[in-house]
């Protein structure tokens, strides 16, 4: 009797242990080379344990054993680096190249289908961490609590909601909120917060007057929310280092082949002032899309590749590949091959001006996967304007998490932080575009993609 007890515990331990969600398991990553985001020497033969979703010690192979217990993945021939974040995301948007026609034909569609599958997509590209920058309120959080509660697979989501801006564009009214005055800039930044968003999303703040766009940034700053601004025209350049903006989106200013001095030399008053004023100040230039536009046009192939289709029905598949078959007539791009040469420029004069940058993409947007839009920014910056790869990458990880007031549990591989981490195998310092196949993408612990292949299929 006492033996059947006995074996009747074990086996009821055994289905409890079986039972555990992959993140309360423990894990030892053994073997890689560590970039673990802090810009330093990489740590070669690294050993990372994890309980609980946690990394517990960082190690190497001849200075941390592996206790008993632990699931053992190799990473031997692989860069192992913190997971990666996307900036500058559009959930609610999947590459079609009619804005006008997707609003409409997709608007209760976004939180069912096109957002979930964009923020899987990310994670399978790599993308531990997203900042989703403009969508219905409603969907945004139901999104970024179904990821939190592990309903649907997706990357941490810190969201902005709705735009806010003078007026809203016809028909954008269920993403775009018009401002009135500052007592409107104040009740709805408070919405907002209520409802559970990271992030204030500011454009067209040249247009409203001084006191509501800086009654949007106090309010906001006093509910503890990143503001980051649309850096379009010289104007909301101007207007967001007057009220003090965080993060300025986008190298803007279409055609025109640099920033005007005055504005160079505000962003160098303004970056002198580092902790003084709170902080860096970061920007997201997004390149990535207008570099690449002409180079798609040359060869599309990349539009073909299927895995942007995940998560979608076979008629949104359908729908935004007809829309870009004539990807080199596309209104959406008509000034981009006279925006591409100023590029360069542009993302020197920031590097100059002291701006910390940050990786992200404009990803959603007409031609732009979510598959495939961060590994190509980096690629840029790397291969083009000569950014090291180590810098690129924190741009990528730590520094994100700095502007996000998260680096105390993301951005780096750390004791003590999630298990967000990726590998990939090669040399990702001396060829950046191996990004483009990450093998292996853990967050929280939880490994939801190995040897190049997706865990939840």
């Amino acid at each position: 009797m006492i033996t059947r007890k006995i074996i009747s515990t074990l086996v009821l331990l055994s289905s409890l242990s079986a039972a555990l969600p992959a993140w309360a398991q423990s894990k030892a990553l053994v073997g890689g080379r560590l970039i673990d985001g802090y810009g330093h020497q990489p740590i070669a033969d690294s050993v990372i344990l994890i309980k609980d979703g946690i990394i517990e010690q960082v190690g190497t192979v001849k200075t941390l054993p592996v206790p008993e217990g632990y699931e053992v993945i190799s990473t031997e021939g692989m860069d192992v680096l913190p997971g990666l974040w996307e900036n500058h995301a559009h959930l609610m948007l999947n590459g079609h190249s009619d804005y006008t026609y997707w609003d409409k034909a997709y608007i209760n569609k976004l939180g069912s289908e096109i957002m979930p599958a964009s923020a899987e997509q990310l994670l399978l590209a790599g993308i531990t961490s997203a900042r989703d920058l403009g969508a219905p309120l409603k969907e945004s959080i139901d999104v970024k609590t179904k990821i939190d509660t592990g309903e649907l697979p997706g990357p941490r989501l810190y969201v902005s909601g709705p735009f806010l801006q003078h007026k809203a564009y016809p028909g954008t009214e269920a993403f775009r909120w018009g401002i009135k005055n500052p007592s409107d800039a104040k009740r709805k930044v408070n919405k907002l917060a209520d409802a559970g968003v990271d992030i204030i999303k500011l454009i067209d703040h040249d247009m409203m007057s001084l006191e509501t766009s800086q009654a949007i940034v106090d309010q906001a700053h006093e509910r503890d929310l990143i503001v980051v601004a649309h850096s379009h025209k010289p104007d909301e350049i101007r207007r967001g280092l007057a009220i003090g903006v965080d993060n300025f989106e986008h190298t803007g200013l279409t055609t025109a082949p640099a920033y005007p001095d005055d504005i160079m030399e505000l962003l160098i008053e303004r970056t002198a002032k580092g902790r003084v004023a709170g902080g860096p100040l970061y920007w997201t230039p997004t390149v990535e899309g207008l570099w690449n536009y002409d180079l798609t046009v040359a060869n599309p192939e990349r539009l073909d590749n299927q895995c942007w289709h995940r998560g979608l029905e076979p008629s949104t598949i359908e729908d935004i590949r007809a829309s870009l078959e004539n990807v080199g007539q596309l209104d959406y791009m008509a000034l981009t091959p006279l925006r591409k040469p100023t590029l360069k420029n542009k993302i020197k004069q920031l590097k100059e001006s002291g701006v910390v940058m940050l990786i992200g993409t404009d990803s959603g947007i007409p031609t732009k996967f979510h598959c495939q839009s961060t590994w190509n920014e980096m690629a840029f910056w790397v291969d083009e304007m000569d950014i090291p790869a180590m810098d690129t990458i924190r741009a990528a990880t730590y520094w994100p998490s700095v502007l996000m007031k998260v680096s105390d549990k993301s951005g780096t591989v750390t004791a003590g932080k999630y298990a967000d981490i990726i590998a990939v195998k090669g040399d990702v310092l001396r060829y950046i575009n191996l990004l483009q196949n990450v093998d292996m993408v853990m967050k929280g612990g939880h490994v939801y993609k190995i040897d190049g292949k997706a865990t939840f299929d």
